[in-house]
């Protein structure tokens, strides 16, 4: 994944002092080591954000040094791309639905359920909305959200609807962009209103659904 340092984001030599860089020859990483720091920082990153997290509070609930996490990451901004891709990987078996075994839409209320910020990370919502609380002063953070966390999600939806289409199942002039984000915002949506997001992708299909089938005014 492409980084890019953030302005005033210290480099690993200039936190270290240019005392820990990594000799070859050296130990191999652990990666039990590697994961708990990772684990660390996600969840430093729900509960202070980016701009409050600290390398200090990091290894401290790591129960690691500062040099061990020097040693593999060179700063907070780099180790906070390995924290997400670490959420993304574990979340890249939800981008696809298969509608064989399914009704159309039966198949449209599982791909609204895997919008769902929640779906595999409870805290996902507060996650989205520090980043979105960094996107001046990181604004990297928010774009690497969007390519790995939001876009595969409303992707998916796009492309149930085009399948469904194909096979007749919806509308032939339906605007799936439109139709996949209004879906991924009802989430934030109910999130901020309070409202409980039981049943919400079955509610979500049902008002949608007389808009999109097949035989509605203006086929």
């Amino acid at each position: 994944m492409a980084r890019t340092r953030p302005a005033g984001e210290p480099d690993r030599d200039s936190a270290t002092g240019g005392s820990e860089r990594t000799h070859p020859g050296g130990r191999p990483r652990d990666a039990a080591i590697d994961e708990a720091i990772i684990l660390a920082t996600r969840e430093r990153l729900v509960r202070d954000g980016y701009s409050r997290m600290t390398i200090g509070d990091i290894v401290a609930d790591a129960n690691v040094t500062r040099p061990t996490l020097y040693r593999r990451w060179k700063n907070k901004f780099d180790l906070v791309v390995d924290a997400l891709d670490y959420g993304f990987r574990r979340q890249r078996d939800m981008h696809t639905v298969d509608l064989a075994e399914l009704a159309p839409r039966d198949a449209l209320v599982e791909a609204v359920r895997r919008l769902d910020p929640a779906y595999f990370n409870p805290d996902a919502m507060v996650l989205m909305g520090n980043f979105a609380g960094e996107a001046r002063r990181t604004p990297d953070l928010l774009e690497i959200l969007r390519e790995h966390a939001v876009e595969p999600r409303v992707a998916l939806v796009e492309e149930v609807l085009k399948q469904l289409r194909d096979r007749g199942a919806v509308r032939a002039d339906i605007d799936t962009r439109v139709i996949a984000l209004m879906c991924f915002g009802s989430y934030f949506a109910a999130f901020y209103a309070g409202e409980s997001m039981a049943g919400l992708p079955e509610r979500v299909v049902a008002t949608l659904w007389p808009a999109v089938a097949p035989g509605q005014p203006g086929d």
